[in-house]
Formats: C-alpha cells, sequence, structure tokens
C-alpha cells in the first residue's frame, strides 16, 4: 500500500533523521536554514526508495513539496505558547496529504462505516473518554473534598492529570476486555493502587481516600460493564 510506505518515510525522515540541531536551527533563522530543504530532500529520497517504482515519482514530489509547504507555515506561524498546538497539526497535515494521496490510488473507502461491531467498539470509546469523566465527576461532586497541606507535603498535581489518567485506564481496561486478557484489569487495578494510594497514605486524609476510592472503582466499574456490553 501506497499510505503504509509513505507513513514509514514520514516516520523516518520527520523523527529517526532529524536531529534536534536541525529542528533549533529551523525555528531561529526558519527560511533561511539550510537544514530545513536538506530534510525535505531527505522525505524526497525517502518516499522513491519506499515507493520503488519510477512511474510514481509524482508522488514523491507532491509529498515532498507539501512538506516544504506544511513546514514553512508550522515555523512562521507558531509561538511559544502555540508550539505543541502546531506541532500536532503539522502532523496532521502531514499525514492528511498521504491519506489523500493514497484515496487517489482507491486504497480507501468508507465501507468501514458499515461495520456495525467497527462503530460499536467507536461508540464505546468515545463514551469512555470525556463522557464518563463527567458523569463519574457529577457524580461526586457533592463529596468533593478539600485539601489540606500536612508536613509541608505536595499536593500540587498537573493541570487535568487526573482527567487523563482516568481515560487512558478506562480505555486500557476496555482494550484488555475486548481481547480477552481480564488479567490485564487486575495488574491494572494494582498499579492504580500502588501508585496512587501510597500518596493518599502520606496525605494522613481519610475524606480524600474515600473520595479517590469512589473514583476508582466507579472508573474502573464503567469501563468494565461498558467492555462487557460490547462483547
Amino acid at each position: 500500500m501506497i499510505f503504509t510506505q509513505l507513513i514509514l518515510a514520514h516516520l523516518l525522515g520527520d523523527f529517526i533523521l532529524q536531529p534536534n540541531s536541525w529542528v533549533a536551527d529551523k525555528e531561529n533563522i526558519k527560511l533561511k536554514s539550510k537544514y530545513l530543504y536538506l530534510h525535505i530532500l531527505i522525505h524526497n529520497f525517502l518516499s522513491f526508495i519506499f515507493l520503488w517504482n519510477t512511474e510514481l515519482w509524482w508522488v514523491a514530489v507532491v509529498v515532498g513539496i507539501s512538506h516544504l509547504v506544511i513546514d514553512a507555515s508550522k515555523l512562521y506561524f507558531q509561538n511559544v505558547k502555540t508550539k505543541k498546538r502546531w506541532f500536532f497539526i503539522d502532523q496532521f497535515l502531514h499525514i492528511a496529504v498521504i491519506a489523500g494521496v493514497s484515496f487517489y490510488f482507491n486504497e480507501f473507502n468508507f465501507e468501514f462505516l458499515k461495520d456495525q461491531n467497527l462503530l460499536k467498539i467507536a461508540v464505546a470509546v468515545l463514551f469512555l473518554s470525556t463522557p464518563t469523566s463527567i458523569i463519574i465527576k457529577t457524580l461526586l461532586s457533592s463529596w468533593t473534598p478539600v485539601a489540606e497541606a500536612h508536613n509541608n507535603i505536595q499536593t500540587e498535581s498537573l493541570s487535568s492529570a487526573g482527567k487523563y489518567i482516568g481515560i487512558l485506564e478506562r480505555l486500557l481496561v476496555f482494550t484488555f476486555i475486548m481481547v480477552n486478557h481480564w488479567e490485564g484489569v487486575g495488574f491494572m487495578v494494582a498499579a492504580k493502587s500502588v501508585f496512587r494510594f501510597s500518596d493518599l497514605a502520606q496525605a494522613k486524609q481519610r475524606k480524600l481516600t474515600e473520595y479517590v476510592l469512589i473514583g476508582t472503582l466507579l472508573s474502573f466499574g464503567i469501563a468494565v460493564l461498558t467492555g462487557i456490553l460490547i462483547k
């Protein structure tokens, strides 16, 4: 498949064969950086090599030119605050170009949208993300404990870390159930207990411990029930 070949070329060119020094130089002097053009040449070369078809030379050229335009746009539009956002926009656009070329060769179609099993899994994954986080937060809203400082213990946490940890753990539990590896669910519960409740023991707040325990059990329970329903 052209898509697989071009994705392989993209991963090698954008991540493996692009040193941090090249990235820094491009960000400093933008279009004046020789490494920007060397980076594009590497992408072109890799695309030619992996396609290994002289009749498809124009595909490598299209990918290379689009890569130059996307990278140049990112260099001029990103700043310190939007750098992370532009990284993902940049990668999305590169993959979209590759997908567009593959679609031109009829490698993709939308027949998968008729697959009921796939749609059920998609609904479950979507449900276990933000919707379940909101449901759990709403259920526990009347019990939210007030954080207290005890013996100079570090109580700060990353912004929205709990939400994303919950989403990831539910998706992992769901995956383990779908592939019939229930022992993985037990591993997740054990790992969460070790990392989370050791901190709570230091905090010495019974209400906070109970709050986190209820939230964790709800999170795992909803993921398990969802997995069973889909199975």
